[in-house]
């Protein structure tokens, strides 16, 4: 049987991150997706989704993204950035593979898959979350007729027009969905608390430099007369659209209703309203159940110092989130954390 120095599972923006840095030694890897082509989950994402980055701070390792007619990107074409990424590299990856289990036997990862069983000496896990939508419980969730769903299978905003719609999530999503959803529709902009718009001035760019400033344990900046400990990558950014729904006036956030009831939902104060659909724009959680039968997963968690696991260290988990290096979740962030999970994956093997 064949046994890689290391395999990656996952082949969206984390995965060929990992991949451009592994190039730089003299490993045996592979890349591993369960898709049938390059673009990892931003081909799931809705219709008329932008970055808000500049191509500068929306591009992997090494090579940036092309530049556009638009000075933030669309969907699109960062889907044809990340294919094109791959063949520029020519990346050892085999498609329509899922990983369904990985065990442990005598020092050597055996994953179980859809195409066979794969074996190798070290194990990065790049499988994000869109996989693992997140959506909170709510009493009588189950007795609503409406329809629901969450914002991984939001396209656009013509199956809810001329429908009242409630949009719960006070992040970018949230935000970017109602500015849509809002054209054709009555909607309500259901959050925990109330949601926080960066100036105009401030965009990706911005953000991503304060995660490089700590990151590296620099010293914080205050941007657009705002506090750094005020920003973060949940705020929301001002995009085009957000700004136009801003002109309409369509944010006005409330905190979370009660229940729901047959035709809708029961707020606080008691008062029923008949809603038609309920978009969830609440998140996700790591993709981490084919990593279950290793025995160290806690709550979609993994214990880690940076990327790698502390309780199975021939394992590295790359774009989850702070948790596995501040921003990686992010484009332009993960490619810190990979370079230095290369690094490490070829300094075990040497010792190995």
């Amino acid at each position: 049987m064949k046994i890689y120095d290391v395999i990656v599972i996952g082949g969206g923006q984390s995965g060929l991150s990992v991949g451009y840095f592994l190039r730089r030694y003299k490993l045996d890897y592979l890349i591993l997706d369960s898709e049938e082509k390059a673009g990892g989950a931003w081909q799931y994402t809705w219709d008329s989704l932008k970055l808000f980055s500049p191509v500068q701070f929306s591009s992997l390792s090494g090579w940036g993204m092309p530049e556009g007619e638009n000075e933030y990107p669309t969907k699109n074409e960062f889907i044809e950035y990340l294919k094109a990424y791959e063949k520029r590299y020519d990346f050892p990856v085999q498609r329509n593979v899922e990983v369904h289990e990985v065990l442990k036997e005598n020092d050597v990862f055996k994953l179980k898959t859809n195409n066979g069983e794969f074996y190798t000496k070290t194990l990065v896990s790049a499988t994000g979350t869109a996989k693992n939508s997140f959506i909170p419980k709510y009493k009588n969730d189950e007795k609503y007729l409406g329809k629901q769903i969450h914002s991984v299978t939001y396209k656009n905003e013509e199956a809810f027009r001329d429908k009242k719609v409630i949009i719960i999530g006070g992040g970018n999503s949230g935000a970017q969905i109602l500015a849509e959803v809002s054209k054709v529709a009555k909607t309500k902009w259901v959050t925990l608390e109330e949601p926080f718009f960066l100036p105009e001035e401030i965009d990706g760019r911005y953000l991503f430099n304060e995660a490089t400033r700590k990151f590296y344990n620099q010293p914080s900046k205050e941007l657009a007369g705002i506090s750094s400990e005020k920003i973060s990558l949940n705020n929301i950014v001002q995009v085009e659209s957000v700004r136009e729904a801003k002109q309409r006036d369509v944010f006005h956030a409330v905190r979370p209703f009660k229940e729901f009831y047959e035709e809708g939902v029961v707020w606080e104060n008691g008062e029923k309203e008949k809603i038609d659909a309920v978009i969830w724009c609440t998140g996700f959680k790591a993709n981490l159940k084919h990593l279950d039968s290793l025995g160290i997963s806690n709550n979609h968690k993994i214990e880690t110092e940076q990327t790698r696991a502390l309780k199975e260290p021939a394992l590295w988990l790359v774009g989850f989130g702070s948790w596995t290096g501040f921003a990686s979740a992010t484009i332009y962030g993960v490619g810190k954390t990979a370079k230095r999970t290369a690094a490490e994956i070829s300094e075990f093997l040497k010792e190995a």
